[in-house]
């Protein structure tokens, strides 16, 4: 028995829909690249205050501080493990988002072909 035809609001609703979670898919894509190369500069500046010899400083608020190589290794690992953390859960909602995506395509391209051969 063939499903019957969604009416003129649902279709609208529908492409609503789909158009506000291709946007999200925009705005996570987006974040999580900024993420990622937040990730990156950690790894980075854990790899320079591995390195260092003499002092080290670090950035707090905006202001600049001595501390120790530890006390800079540890802020580090704690941030990085924040932004792998924080990758981690956008990375889910963001494949979560995508297969949302996916299903409102194929409900949409499969309404758009039943209207197609209707005619």
């Amino acid at each position: 028995m063939p499903q019957p035809q969604p009416n003129e609001q649902e279709i609208e609703k529908m492409l609503k829909d789909y158009q506000m979670v291709q946007e999200q898919l925009r705005m996570y894509a987006i974040q999580l690249d900024q993420l990622r190369n937040q990730k990156a500069e950690l790894e980075r500046a854990n790899e320079e205050v591995s390195k260092a010899m003499g002092k080290v400083y670090i950035s707090v608020g905006g202001v600049i501080v001595e501390t120790t190589k530890d006390k800079a290794q540890v802020d580090i690992k704690d941030r990085t493990e924040l932004s792998e953390t924080r990758i981690q859960s956008m990375t889910k909602q963001f494949n979560d988002l995508k297969a949302q995506e996916k299903q409102l395509n194929e409900k949409i391209t499969q309404i758009y072909r039943a209207g197609q051969g209707a005619q």
